[in-house]
C-alpha cells in the first residue's frame, strides 16, 4: 500500500467519499506524498516519455512556428515566453536553440515557466538558467505583454470530475472505501446546470468529464493575448468533446489501476478541447489539428531527413523511429491534437487545417 493511501482511507472514513478531481488533486499534488511534488517522472527511471524527451526535433518546430508567429505580428518587443508545465525544461531548451537565429527573437523574448513541482522547477532552472527564467505558481501572474505560450501535455494532468448520464439527471463519480481499500461509486443523480447542454449529445449510461481548473488558466491566457497580442499553442491527447470515461495511471511506462497506487502513479485524462477554446474566448481557435499532422506542415519531415543523413546504424534507426512516433496516426501522430488560439484580426497561425 502506498504511503498516500491510508491518509485517503482515513479522510473517506472521516468525511465521506471524495470527487475524483479531489482524489487526482492529492494523488499529484499532496505535499509530502504527492506524485508531482516527490519526483522526476519522466523519461526511462520515470513514468512516461513525453515528445520533447523522444525527440529534439518536437521543440525546434515549436519554437520556430512561435518565432514565425511573433514574426507575423510585427515581431513585438518585449514579449513574454511562456510554457505551462514545462518538464524538465526539454521543449523550452530546445526551442530557444531552434531561434538562436531568429533576428530580435531571444533579445525580445522574457522566458516565463508556469511549474508546479520543485523538483521539476529545480530542473528547469539549471537547464534554462541563461535565459534566466521567472518562475509561477499559476497563469494569473504573467506579465501584461504579449504572450506567447506553449503547454503541452499540461491539461491533461489537471483534476476532473466525471458525470453518468441517468436520465435527465447526472451521477457524479465519487472515490469511497470498501474492504480497507478505496473503490469507485456514484452519489444521487441530479440535474446539473454545466451539462445542460450535454443531454443532446448523450444517452443513458455514458459518461461526460469536466476539467474545472482548466477554465480559469485559459481565461487568464486569453486575457493577455487579447489585449496585447501573442497566440497559445495547446498539444496533448483528447478530442473537440469530452464523452466517456477516460481516467488513466501510468506507473513504470505501463498503465496502471487509477485507485491501485495512490501517489505514486501518473494520473491524466483526455483534454476536452471545445471546453478549452470556450474559456478562451475572444480568441480564435484554429481548427483542431492531429499532431503529425501540424508538425508534417511545420516542416519536420525536412528536418528529420536533414538530420538522418548525418547518422548511421542505430543512431540513424532510433532518430527515424522517434520521427515516427511524433508523428504515425498509430503513434502519438493522431490521438495527439494542437490548439491554437489567437486574436481574430491577428494573422492565422501556421500549421493548422485551413
Amino acid at each position: 500500500m502506498s504511503a498516500l493511501a491510508p491518509l485517503l482511507l482515513r479522510q473517506i472514513a472521516r468525511q465521506g467519499p471524495i470527487s475524483i478531481a479531489e482524489y487526482m488533486l492529492l494523488c499529484l499534488l499532496h505535499p509530502a506524498h504527492g506524485y508531482y511534488t516527490t519526483r522526476d517522472p519522466l523519461g526511462a527511471a520515470g513514468d512516461f516519455t513525453t515528445a520533447p524527451e523522444i525527440s529534439q526535433m518536437f521543440g525546434e518546430m515549436l519554437g520556430l512556428c512561435l518565432a514565425q508567429i511573433w514574426m507575423d505580428q510585427g515581431a513585438p518587443a518585449p514579449f513574454a515566453l511562456a510554457e505551462l508545465g514545462p518538464g524538465r525544461g526539454t521543449l523550452m531548451a530546445d526551442a530557444l536553440r531552434a531561434t538562436a537565429r531568429v533576428p530580435g527573437f531571444r533579445a525580445a523574448m522574457r522566458l516565463h515557466l508556469i511549474e508546479a513541482s520543485p523538483v521539476l522547477r529545480a530542473r528547469q532552472a539549471e537547464l534554462l538558467a541563461s535565459f534566466a527564467p521567472q518562475f509561477h505558481d499559476s497563469a494569473d501572474t504573467l506579465p501584461d505583454s504579449p504572450l506567447f505560450l506553449v503547454a503541452n501535455e499540461f491539461f491533461d494532468a489537471l483534476p476532473i470530475r466525471q458525470f453518468l448520464r441517468q436520465g435527465d439527471g447526472w451521477a457524479e463519480r465519487m472515490v469511497g472505501a470498501q474492504d480497507g481499500k478505496l473503490c469507485f461509486g456514484l452519489a444521487p443523480p441530479a440535474p446539473l446546470a454545466a451539462l445542460q447542454d450535454r443531454l443532446a449529445d448523450t444517452t443513458e449510461g455514458q459518461m461526460v468529464e469536466i476539467c474545472q481548473p482548466a477554465q480559469p488558466i485559459m481565461a487568464a491566457i486569453a486575457a493577455r493575448i487579447a489585449a496585447q497580442g501573442g497566440a497559445a499553442l495547446v498539444i496533448d491527447y483528447g478530442d473537440w468533446r469530452s464523452r466517456g470515461d477516460t481516467l488513466q495511471a501510468l506507473r513504470a511506462h505501463r498503465y496502471d489501476p487509477p485507485l491501485a497506487h495512490p501517489g505514486e502513479a501518473d494520473l491524466t485524462a483526455h483534454v476536452d478541447f471545445e471546453a478549452l477554446a470556450r474559456a478562451a474566448l475572444p480568441l480564435k481557435a484554429e481548427a483542431l489539428t492531429p499532431q503529425g499532422a501540424f508538425l508534417e506542415r511545420l516542416g519536420l519531415g525536412a528536418r528529420a531527413g536533414a538530420l538522418a543523413e548525418r547518422l548511421e546504424g542505430p543512431a540513424r534507426d532510433t532518430h527515424l523511429a522517434a520521427y515516427r512516433r511524433l508523428t504515425h496516426p498509430q503513434e502519438m501522430g493522431h490521438l495527439f491534437k494542437v490548439l491554437g488560439l489567437r486574436r481574430p484580426t491577428d494573422p492565422e497561425l501556421p500549421g493548422f487545417d485551413t
